[in-house]
């Protein structure tokens, strides 16, 4: 039971920490993919191009795709020319079901549509809702990683 508490613990705190990447207060805001990718320690260049859902609002919330790309990096096949792995296939799919679970109708939403009912993008509204979004995705991810075999990885925050 207490390893199972440790793990609970561990997931919360990577929770918090995108939470708190994103959110901007404790330290200096990151982008939604920029801030999942720093939350499990992976290079954070590439999640530049998931900010506010490929830059122009119109592709899929970059959390979301932050979230895949994770599992796909942790989780995938090292040899490029490799064949997808099991433990990906079943890691995407669950990670897919918990995030339409958790998320209903947003799972696939672009990120105009998401934050559509805010009429300006840096409002602190919003930021506090894509911030949910954010530690959300990281739960999501974390509890998959887990379930999957994958250590996860301390969730120390930066330097501001």
């Amino acid at each position: 039971m207490k390893s199972e508490d440790a793990v609970r613990e561990r997931i919360e705190a990577l929770r918090d920490k995108a939470r708190v990447l994103y959110e901007g207060k404790l330290v200096a805001h990151r982008s939604c993919g920029i801030a999942l990718a720093a939350t499990f320690l992976l290079p954070t260049k590439p999640y530049q191009a998931l900010r506010r859902g490929g830059l122009s609002g119109e592709g899929a919330c970059g959390a979301v795709q932050a979230g895949r790309l994770i599992l796909g990096e942790l989780l995938g096949d090292p040899d490029p020319t490799g064949a997808a792995t099991e433990a990906l296939r079943q890691a995407m799919a669950h990670y897919d079901a918990e995030i339409a679970r958790r998320m209903p109708g947003a799972e696939r939403a672009t990120c105009n549509a998401l934050v559509g009912g805010f009429p300006v993008f840096e409002a602190e509204e919003r930021v506090l809702f894509c911030a949910g979004i954010e530690a959300l995705v990281a739960e999501v991810v974390a509890e998959t990683l887990h379930r999957f075999g994958v250590k996860l990885p301390e969730a120390t925050l930066p330097e501001r």
